[in-house]
């Protein structure tokens, strides 16, 4: 892991953060829970490891919700700008790419394309689910 941070905060600076060293994944998310919770058609996140994730301002003024063990949804009590996703059975964290300006955000795919509403051309392998390294069948839609 690099040793360079990149700082992140909610929509109004009450809870700021900061990432150190560099994502394990970056992509689009086309799942129904993402694009329901982000209020848009597709998600772009970045995964990191659960320990690069620095809360540096207003830890007490974070929110959580979980509409299924596996993920916890984190926001700002004062704007509800949403700020991350812990996803604690695999030790990783989704930061919104979103709440990451200085984050030069390179996907490399989508991913839960079968439920996508918004088609979008460009080139990146779009997942049915999930790639088989990240656990799903792996299967590629077409564009």
């Amino acid at each position: 892991m690099s040793d360079h941070s990149v700082k992140g905060s909610c929509f109004c600076g009450a809870v700021q953060f900061s990432v150190q060293g560099d994502p394990i994944e970056m992509g689009y998310c086309h799942c129904d829970s993402c694009r329901h919770w982000s209020a848009s058609p597709v998600n772009a996140f970045t995964l990191w490891k659960s320990d690069a994730l620095v809360i540096t301002r207003g830890q007490e003024n974070i929110g959580s919700y979980n509409k299924t063990p596996g993920s916890t949804r984190k926001w700002c009590k004062s704007c509800g700008g949403h700020v991350f996703t812990e996803h604690p059975d695999h030790d990783i964290v989704d930061v919104y790419a979103g709440v990451l300006p200085d984050l030069e955000f390179k996907p490399i795919s989508h991913v839960f394309y079968q439920e996508s509403v918004l088609s979008i051309k460009d080139g990146l392998p779009k997942y049915k689910d999930l790639s088989v390294e990240d656990g799903g069948c792996g299967k590629i839609l077409p564009e």
